[in-house]
């Protein structure tokens, strides 16, 4: 399986607009951050929404590849979130993925948020990802 560098590489490769940082890979399982500056807040000083999805999808990404390689045409196919509370504004967004399940076709993982430093959850999210078939896509 890939190492957590070589993810990292094909993520700025393949998403340069993409700007997490990848803690842990492996067993299942992967932990990235963003970090948060002005960009990444809406007006009200809060971390933007959009920005938190971005994470929890990065996440179950990052983990699928790490147990099942890296396979590009991997896609969302559903992410269910849940806001629970506001963000740091002065601390990264910390995403913890659990895979739940990963079958010949999808794959469903859950995702916890949190504000770096803190214990409480800011966000949660379900997400099922299609695997293309052996054979399938631009490196087949």
């Amino acid at each position: 399986m890939p190492t957590r560098e070589e993810i990292q590489t094909f993520l700025k490769a393949e998403f340069p607009h993409n700007h997490c940082i990848i803690d842990q890979v492996g067993g299942g399982s992967a932990t990235i951050r963003h970090l948060i500056g002005p960009n990444e807040l809406r007006p009200g000083g809060t971390v933007s929404g959009p920005l938190l999805m971005m994470v929890a999808d990065v996440a179950l990404y990052v983990a699928l590849l790490g147990e099942i390689g890296i396979v590009p045409l991997a896609v969302t196919t559903s992410l269910n979130f849940n806001f629970l509370r506001k963000p740091s504004a002065e601390a990264s967004i910390v995403g913890v993925c659990k895979l739940i399940k990963v079958g010949r076709s999808l794959a469903v993982g859950e995702v916890a948020l949190y504000s770096e430093g803190s214990d409480a959850m800011v966000a949660h999210a379900v997400g099922t990802y299609a695997i293309p078939r052996r054979g399938q896509g631009p490196s087949a």
